[in-house]
């Protein structure tokens, strides 16, 4: 008697086994490529924004290269004041320059002395002035003596700054084993200094817009440096931070004084007649004049600006 047969057994997949393989599989290569066509599109995204895209900020308008900043102490008299302003406004006028005014009281400084308050108007001014390239602070015991010198051209041209560096040299004076470096490019200083036998010349200075500035004024203006005690103040404080910060230093360039900061009269201490004012200087101004009891800002000032109105004049005429 036969017995049955057990079932055959297929070798083949079920239809219904190789659709459900067949449509898995396509399902996995269909999501492998949608990931590559979006890794690929994002690519292709960050390198279009990065090659076609400006990278220009939109400047507005009239919006001037240089501000010319000035703190006045409230103490001054409203006919000097009226001077200093005459003066500088005259010359931004002659280049398309703004001038910045403000006094040493507007400011929040606690118990320091009022020099500190150059600092936070800075900050100010650039607030306001959010598209201008460079900063010149000026004391306001100066006057611009040659109209004819334009700060960008006279200071700031990159070859020009180059021609005037004092590279390596001494920071402060006479012997500070910190020197200016020796291969700085114009283009990529961002503050410009004087240095007189005694020291750094805060007092008159140019800074170029942008984070680093932030960042020096933040340093320089910290509360710790203000509670020192320094007996020239943010001076003594500025060259302390130029010295014991590369960061600040990098960007440093020094240039001769009588470039920017001749002064009206002859202190040996400071130089004697190398930094004395001469016939054609750019800027002279009352150095000290408001620490020494034995001076008078103003009465030393008035010979200056009746000099540079007599100039005015005369260049008018012609």
């Amino acid at each position: 008697m036969h017995q049955a047969l057990p079932p055959r057994k297929f070798s083949h997949t079920p239809n219904y086994a190789r659709n459900t393989l067949s449509s898995s599989f396509r399902r996995k290569r269909l999501k492998a490529g949608a990931l590559i066509a979006c890794g690929v599109l994002a690519v292709y995204l960050i390198l279009t924004k990065l090659l076609f895209s400006s990278t220009t900020v939109h400047i507005p308008s009239g919006t001037p290269e240089v501000v010319i900043v000035t703190v006045l102490d409230p103490s001054l008299s409203s006919q000097y004041v009226a001077k200093i302003k005459e003066n500088r406004d005259e010359y931004a006028a002659r280049y398309g320059y703004r001038t910045f005014y403000t006094n040493t009281t507007a400011y929040s400084i606690g118990e320091s002395p009022k020099s500190w308050a150059l600092i936070p108007a800075l900050r100010h001014a650039m607030t306001l002035n959010p598209h201008s390239t460079f900063f010149f602070s000026l004391s306001p015991h100066a006057l611009f003596m040659n109209p004819k010198l334009a700060l960008t051209s006279h200071v700031m041209a990159p070859q020009r700054l180059e021609s005037l560096m004092l590279k390596d040299k001494p920071v402060v004076p006479p012997d500070s084993v910190i020197h200016t470096f020796s291969h700085l490019k114009g283009d990529k200083v961002d503050l410009v200094l004087t240095q007189d036998g005694e020291g750094l010349c805060q007092e008159s200075f140019i800074l170029r817009q942008g984070e680093w500035a932030q960042f020096f004024l933040d340093t320089w203006f910290d509360p710790l440096y203000r509670s020192y005690n320094f007996q020239k103040a943010e001076g003594h404080a500025l060259e302390h931070i130029v010295q014991w910060h590369p960061t600040i230093l990098t960007k440093l360039s020094l240039i001769p004084q009588r470039t920017l900061n001749s002064y009206t009269v002859n202190i040996e201490s400071r130089g004697g007649n190398k930094v004395t004012y001469e016939e054609g200087d750019y800027v002279v101004r009352a150095v000290g004049c408001e620490r020494d009891q034995n001076r008078h800002c103003e009465k030393e000032m008035d010979p200056w600006y009746d000099q540079w109105k007599r100039d005015r004049q005369s260049e008018v005429k012609r």
